[in-house]
């Protein structure tokens, strides 16, 4: 089936390579980020989500407004807004952007992180109350008259939106979260399960955990993974590039008086990143995980390393596994997107509709 690309658009053009030391919300740059995803051929960007950072969906929206069709996928966390407000909210900027819009759902790992909102569940207990969030936004998309909904975290009578999706009665929900307490609320919830850049194995056991806990209630999600490609004229070059951004995200991190070794994450999914990153830099063909090993696994931290056609070819041998989207993004941001959607974009469409007419090679 076709690939879908997703970008990445930040407020500013800090990265872990890059200390950006202007506004934390930098318009110019959120609209030139719009613009390089939208004209470069990516279905979609990823706004992002902290408990610190500019709000997400107000992102979203400045930068649907100056882009033509590009889709986004607004990162959002449930608990903090009322869950018949936010599909209200979500269902109001899709008809706003002709059906642009795509939730992401990121329940959160960090007790730390979470506290600053002022939440202080367990994990276990925010994916409870994830569960009767999305339970019930789903219902507010979908309903046609008003229902009422009894669980332990929400109660409400009569809820009804009066706005729904373009599409009618949903729009497309992308999940993230790799604990066993995560795993059978994706398989409920999750259209799309999204994974970080593990190795091969990693990402064939999980996407066996969610499709055994989604078959249980009927369905099938698709899986995304989450990648920092690092691109060059000959797979020498882009190995050394790949050295160079190890080095200075390290000196970075030095000197802001951050850890670079010792790394403890709450989450699952960095303790996945960092134990992929235990077995070396270099994993499977091409997958590097230098970066993920210096950051302590914060977010989307490994890639694939090699020329354009190198790093399609390892894109492809995930694709063969299940994955159907990827989060694909740089160092320097805007040059690498731009060089995203001019040479690795085409070329990964390609060999897709290639082993979609042959698919006897990806068996063999």
């Amino acid at each position: 089936m076709p690939v879908e690309f997703i970008g990445f658009i930040g407020t500013n053009s800090g990265s872990e390579t890059h200390v950006y030391k202007g506004p934390v919300l930098d318009t110019a740059y959120v609209e030139t980020m719009a613009r390089v995803h939208d004209e470069g051929g990516f279905d979609r960007a990823l706004i992002a989500f902290h408990s610190t950072s500019p709000e997400s969906i107000l992102v979203a929206g400045h930068a649907a407004s100056v882009t033509k069709r590009l889709g986004l996928m607004i990162a959002h966390r449930p608990g903090f807004t009322a869950p018949t407000v936010a599909a209200r909210q979500l269902a109001t900027l899709d008809q706003f952007t002709g059906g642009r819009v795509a939730v992401h759902i990121i329940t959160g790992g960090s007790d730390q992180e979470l506290a600053q909102d002022g939440d202080h569940l367990t994990k276990d207990e925010r994916y409870a109350r994830t569960e009767e969030y999305l339970d019930i936004v789903r219902l507010e998309w979908s309903s046609e008259k008003p229902f009422d909904y009894a669980g332990k975290y929400y109660q409400v009578n009569r809820a009804y939106s009066a706005v729904k999706p373009v599409a009618g009665s949903h729009l497309p929900i992308y999940f993230g979260g790799s604990s066993d307490a995560a795993i059978p609320v994706a398989g409920k919830h999750a259209d799309i399960y999204a994974l970080w850049g593990e190795t091969q194995a990693q990402v064939n056991e999980t996407v066996s955990r969610v499709r055994a806990a989604a078959a249980k209630w009927g369905r099938a999600p698709r899986f995304s993974l989450s990648l920092r490609p690092v691109l060059a004229d000959t797979e020498e070059a882009a190995w050394k590039k790949a050295k160079e951004i190890e080095d200075r995200t390290r000196e970075n991190r030095e000197r802001a008086g951050l850890k670079t070794t010792g790394h403890t994450p709450p989450n699952a999914g960095s303790q996945r990143l960092l134990a992929a990153a235990a077995q070396g830099a270099r994993l499977d063909k091409r997958l590097w995980a230098g970066v993920a090993a210096i950051t302590g696994a914060s977010g989307n931290s490994t890639g694939l390393v090699g020329t354009p056609e190198q790093v399609a070819e390892a894109m492809l041998d995930y694709y063969d596994l299940g994955v159907t989207t990827f989060l694909i993004r740089g160092f320097d941001t805007v040059p690498d997107a731009a060089g995203y959607g001019r040479d690795l974009i085409p070329l990964v469409r390609d060999l897709v509709a290639a082993r979609d007419a042959n698919p006897v090679r990806a068996a063999s």
